[in-house]
């Protein structure tokens, strides 16, 4: 892959530094040689000029090499892994600005302390090699932080949503459908939308939707529900009203190209859920909800219906308002799926506000079975096998962490999943408990609100009394076994 001309230049600066370094030479000695001055030579070195040819001649007559070799794009081998990070799509793909890092800060942090900055970069490629982390799952954990960095919640969308709403002369009480999404796409955008199954594209039977860019052509997966059809439209009015080109053509993730389409997919998705999901509306039932003095399962699922949305957009709408709104940032999101029947659980997505909540996603660790998100999956099963699955499940606890030492009030929904047969989804939130949430939550003292001492994982839980266990606490029995290896040598030691 070439470089582009911002690469070129820091390539260049790298290696005039590094060698001017190597040969024990001061800018002060490689100014005096060259004729050029300390100033323009140091400008060099961060990556911000390029000098022209004669001036590269004196500076390679000045260190004792030729021309040839300093202008060549390879590093030696100290440099290596920022040729490699150069060289692939990290700097040009990451939006470093959104996380308010400018492009001139980088090549300064990399021109600064290239060897140091050689060996960082190669221990971070280490770790994702290790933990077989691919591209797409680095791009969704930086996509992750740039959300919890905001609280979820993102003015400049807000604005937008309600700006599109005053063209259309949406009142606050008029609910947008699918059937308003639909006349709006093939009227004003001239889309084609068309209904597929199985026996039409048997290779994408489980993607919800496709879009064909060359024919405005948008294939809708026949088994999707009248909320996920909606989403799925407003989604796809999000990418056209906000003028995204970057963007991914199926609703799952068959190929990740860039951030830049994961960026603006979620863009897309939080517009849709904010037309769907009215924050002012949204913001009036879940204070009715938070000042009711008792918990009813069944004001979760009405909150869906009236809305129409998933289970999903609507938890997702509700975290982006929680912090702004209500004052509530200590919250996180989960999204677990499990084969119907079976309890092979996979948390599928996550997000902490407060940076510092459990769970997190483990690939090879057993999550604690009393959980209510995994409780409710197997309770969705049951009612499946006797064919009694109307409407999503609700479920709420209080989630005592033993060794933590946190508590949060947790709600769970849980629902198959239409598009692929036998699988089924549980999204939560998870509130973290404190005498603020309690004046807000009125509920909270219901005693029909069960409490539950809960871990992470099983390899890590010290409630050794478990019934639910199904693994051995491995972990932190190895933790235990180096705490003793540490006090006993701090006690041989004096």
């Amino acid at each position: 892959m070439s470089l582009n001309t911002d690469n070129i230049r820091l390539v260049f600066g790298l290696k005039l530094k590094q060698l001017r370094i190597d040969k024990s030479m001061s800018l002060t000695d490689l100014a005096q040689k060259s004729g050029l001055s300390m100033s323009y030579i140091n400008e060099i070195e961060k990556g911000k000029k390029y000098p022209k040819s004669d001036k590269i001649v004196a500076l390679a007559e000045a260190m004792g090499v030729d021309y040839d070799s300093l202008v060549s794009l390879k590093l030696n081998k100290k440099l290596e892994p920022i040729s490699e990070l150069l060289h692939s799509n990290f700097l040009t793909e990451l939006p470093f600005e959104i996380f308010g890092i400018s492009p001139a800060d980088l090549l300064e942090l990399l021109s600064g302390a290239p060897t140091k900055l050689s060996a960082f970069i190669s221990t971070i490629i280490e770790i994702g090699r290790n933990y077989n982390m691919t591209v797409e799952q680095f791009y969704f954990a930086v996509l992750r932080s740039y959300q919890e960095m905001h609280d979820n919640y993102f003015p400049e969308i807000e604005d937008t949503v309600d700006r599109f709403l005053a063209e259309h002369k949406i009142g606050a009480d008029q609910q947008i459908d699918e059937f308003f999404l639909t006349n709006l796409l093939t009227d004003k955008y001239g889309f084609k939308i068309k209904y597929f199954d199985e026996e039409d594209y048997p290779h994408i039977a489980n993607i919800r939707s496709v879009f064909l860019p060359k024919t405005n052509t948008l294939l809708i997966n026949k088994r999707i529900t009248s909320d996920q059809r909606a989403f799925t439209l407003g989604r796809e009015l999000g990418f056209l009203y906000m003028k995204m080109k970057d963007r991914p053509f199926t609703s799952s993730w068959v190929e990740v190209k860039s951030f830049e389409e994961i960026l603006n997919n979620f863009n897309a998705s939080y517009f849709a859920g904010a037309i769907l999901i009215r924050r002012e509306k949204l913001i009036e039932k879940l204070e009715h909800l938070f000042n009711q003095p008792t918990w009813s399962n069944r004001t979760l699922i009405d909150l869906a219906e009236y809305f129409q949305a998933t289970p999903e957009t609507l938890y997702h709408r509700i975290s982006n308002v929680l912090p702004k709104y209500f004052g509530i940032d200590g919250i996180f999101f989960l999204r677990f799926e499990a084969p119907n029947g079976k309890k092979d659980y996979h948390l599928t997505k996550e997000m902490h506000l407060a940076r510092r909540h459990t769970p997190h996603e483990t690939q090879h660790e057993h999550y604690c079975r009393r959980w209510i998100s995994l409780n409710i999956l197997d309770d969705v099963s049951d009612l499946q096998l006797k064919g009694e699955v109307k409407e999503p499940l609700v479920g709420v606890q209080i989630s005592n962490y033993v060794d933590s030492k946190s508590q949060y009030f947790v709600m769970s929904m849980a629902r198959p999943l239409n598009i692929i047969s036998n699988l089924n989804i549980s999204v939560t939130i998870g509130f973290e408990m404190s005498a603020d949430l309690r004046s807000k939550l009125k509920f909270l003292d219901d005693p029909k609100i069960i409490t539950r001492d809960v871990n992470q994982t099983c390899e890590r839980c010290s409630l050794f009394d478990c019934r639910e266990r199904v693994a051995a606490p491995v972990i932190l029995q190895k933790k235990r076994q180096i705490k003793q290896m540490k006090e006993a040598l701090r006690a041989m030691e004096g």
